[in-house]
């Protein structure tokens, strides 16, 4: 190991134990001082952080595509330190987080708590977006409200030192995974950034002073040599990653053969606790219905939203779009997927390795479509339901989409579509679907057991999963049960800023339509085309105008976010 290694590890975990003795006497009241700190100076430091992520990853300034690094840098750390400023605030006052909070019964003997929208400016701004988080079978509403609070209930018991090791596409996912790590598990905290990230320390570490200044947090780059001294050291308590299912296995068994044989034998070189988020092959299933060529439009967008944002370096990017073959509007709606892939903003490839990936999709299937000129855009048709087809099984990370089609319409598509979901495709991170509000009448029942049948870990109806991600009190994670020797999208969860324990899954809705379309076919939504849409004209303005709306949520700064957002 390199001595400057070494030293590097060894200075910040030394200044991270004394942290830890000083974060074990802190007060419920100096912890949510500090994230409301935090907070101030993410609001400081944003468009500078904007500026530095658009620069990484080639957007051009005045690009709508620059709007996505407003939603996923600043946005969500502020609302994320908001949210648990508020749980620690009640905790204070010796109440439960989730106190004040709605519950629900949910199906299979599930507790519902609704976590959007919160308040007030939740209801007007996402208006006609709901999300609920489900226990898991046999947890009632008041075993949740008394178990709420994880590592805050107990603040004095502390449990050492925790390693985030930190993702290059989204870059408020080391941030965030950080202060989980400090507030539902109660360590201090030292993020290793993705190479792909490290322009992005000075920015990180201005806004994260507050922790850094008392020794409760280290950011530090370097490559993986420095991520392996981390993760082995014997002052390191706990692990989390954000990556791919294979650097998982290779930091918990080793690489190569050894690795192999290891995670065959159950013998890990890694002991200590580790967490994580893996992605997968996630999924859109599209429910059969008579809908209008507007329909078909808007959700072909939705669906290449799903696929593009971030160019498809997302870990919840859908990879396959699953479709009725009895469906008499299939080919309608895959040519309007088409045009809507074809109409998103051209961009650069700037995650390592994704000209490798398309070149593998391409060799495995000659018969791929190549959309319009941007080159990386791959649309794969007749899928088959196995999981040897290479797209259900290989996490693409690129703008590759399959399209999958199951015989069918209605309930038996749907059936078959969560049979296949559940036990064909790689991974369980989260999964959307899209139907018809005459279709979800139409099912039912029906409908609720197949949302209570899929082993998701956000299930997005006619919304995308990403919303999720963005929805602080909401939890991110793999379905529960994954094990190190069958890891798929991870273990355990982050965000959750309601600090509930062991929660099962997310389940978020939203309107099938836009406004002013909702409004005139019976649907209660005043929100337009969402700005997170890739073909969003306004994207930039919207999701900049929401972040500052974010510092502060107030009404005088609401007009400006939804007249922006209307002219998207």
């Amino acid at each position: 190991m390199d001595s400057s290694v070494e030293a590097t590890v060894s200075t910040a975990l030394a200044a991270l134990r004394r942290g830890e003795n000083v974060w074990a006497t802190t007060t419920l009241s100096e912890r949510r001082g500090l994230l409301e700190q935090i907070h101030t100076s993410t609001a400081a430091y944003a468009r500078e952080w904007v500026e530095i992520a658009a620069d990484i990853k080639g957007l051009p300034a005045g690009s709508p595509l620059v709007g996505e690094e407003w939603s996923t840098g600043p946005y969500p750390l502020m609302t994320g330190t908001a949210a648990l400023a508020e749980s620690v605030r009640k905790l204070e006052e010796e109440r439960s987080p989730l106190d004040g909070c709605r519950f629900l019964p949910a199906p299979g003997g599930r507790t519902a708590v609704e976590v959007l929208p919160h308040d007030r400016f939740d209801r007007l701004v996402l208006n006609g977006f709901r999300a609920q988080v489900w226990s898991k079978p046999g947890v009632d509403a008041a075993s949740m409200r008394a178990r709420a609070g994880l590592g805050q209930r107990f603040p004095e018991q502390t449990n050492g030192i925790a390693v985030v090791l930190g993702a290059g596409n989204i870059f408020s996912i080391a941030p965030l995974d950080a202060l989980y790590q400090m507030y539902a598990g109660n360590r201090v905290v030292v993020i290793k950034l993705n190479p792909i990230a490290d322009p992005l320390l000075p920015v990180l570490e201005k806004i994260f002073a507050p922790a850094i200044d008392q020794d409760f947090m280290r950011i530090l780059t370097g490559g993986p040599r420095i991520g392996a001294e981390l993760t082995q050291h014997p002052a390191v308590a706990a692990v989390h990653i954000t990556g791919s299912a294979a650097t998982h296995d290779t930091i918990v068994f080793g690489a190569g053969q050894d690795g192999a044989i290891r995670k065959a034998n159950a013998t890990p070189l890694l002991t200590k606790p580790i967490t994580s988020e893996l992605g997968g092959v996630s999924p859109t299933v599209v429910l059969p219905g008579k809908w209008s060529t507007s329909d078909l439009r808007y959700q072909a967008e939705h669906v290449a939203t799903h696929r593009l944002h971030n160019n498809g370096y997302n870990c919840i990017a859908a990879q396959v779009a699953i479709i009725s073959a009895n469906w008499p509007q299939k080919r309608q709606f895959l040519d309007e997927l088409r045009r809507a892939i074809q109409r998103t903003p051209a961009r650069v490839d700037y995650y390592p390795g994704a000209a490798d990936r398309v070149a593998r999709a391409l060799s495995e299937y000659r018969h791929a479509e190549v959309i319009g000129p941007h080159t990386d855009r791959i649309l794969i048709e007749h899928l088959q339901p196995t999981r040897t087809e290479p797209a259900l099984c290989t996490e693409y990370f690129a703008p590759v989409l399959g399209i999958l089609e199951l015989p069918g319409t209605e309930e038996e598509f749907l059936s078959q579509a969560v049979r296949v979901c559940n036990d064909e495709l790689e991974g369980t991170l989260g999964i959307n679907v899209v139907a018809h509000p005459h279709s979800i009448k139409v099912l039912g029942a029906a409908f609720d057991v197949a949302v209570a049948q899929l082993r998701y870990g956000t299930i997005a109806i006619n919304a995308w999963t990403g919303i999720g991600y963005l929805t602080a009190r909401a939890t991110w994670g793999a379905f529960p049960g994954h094990t190190l020797a069958d890891i798929q999208s991870g273990i355990g969860v982050v965000h959750n800023a309601l600090l509930i324990d062991e929660p099962e899954r997310t389940v978020l809705r939203g309107p099938f339509r836009p406004a002013p379309r909702s409004v005139l076919h019976g649907e209660l939504t005043l929100t337009p085309k969402p700005p997170w849409f890739v073909t969003n004209r306004t994207a930039t303005t919207t999701l900049e105008r929401l972040t500052n709306f974010a510092k502060r949520p107030r009404w005088t700064t609401v007009s400006g976010v939804l007249s922006s957002a209307l002219r998207g």
